[in-house]
């Protein structure tokens, strides 16, 4: 933002620290302006014909600004997508286990992309690994929702689940 002596344009529309617009001025009489206030010109609107500047304290504006965009970050939910790898021959205890790991990673609100990867011949039998899929689906389904259907990409078959929002 430019400020001061960094402002390049002859004359701008200068509104003043209380908000009210003054008019074009040319940019040494709103620096006069500003400096007798003690304050800074700071151009609003670059783009605009003749660029806007406003008188106003440049340092507790940038500390205002700094305060919002830390306030934002902090609201802001970052979601990773955990995967949880299964196999199509999956024993009992071993898928309960997985499913009980995808539903550790919903509940802390992560997506879980559940991926099966086929070895050898058994990608001939890529219907039985869409029945794990779907089957670890039916089992999140309290918690999650399907994002993205069972799809096979080169040797391995995924889906994604998505922990459902309380909104």
């Amino acid at each position: 933002m430019n400020v001061n002596e960094g402002i390049r344009a002859r004359e701008v529309r200068l509104v003043g620290a209380d908000g009210n617009q003054i008019g074009v001025k040319s940019k040494n009489e709103a620096l006069d302006m500003a400096r007798n206030a003690n304050l800074d010109l700071v151009m609003v609107a670059p783009n605009a014909k003749p660029p806007v500047c406003r008188i106003m304290d440049y340092g507790k504006f940038r500390y205002e600004q700094q305060k919002k965009e830390k306030e934002a970050r902090k609201k802001q939910k970052v979601i990773t997508v955990k995967e949880v790898r299964l196999s199509p021959n999956i024993e009992e205890h071993d898928f309960n286990t997985k499913l009980r790991n995808a539903r550790k990673f919903l509940d802390k609100g992560d997506k879980v992309k559940a991926s099966i990867r086929f070895r050898g011949r058994m990608i001939t039998h890529s219907d039985i690994g869409k029945k794990v899929l779907e089957r670890l689906a039916e089992d999140c389904k309290d918690i999650a929702t399907v994002e993205s259907k069972p799809k096979m990409e080169g040797r391995s078959m995924f889906l994604i689940l998505a922990p459902i929002s309380e909104k």
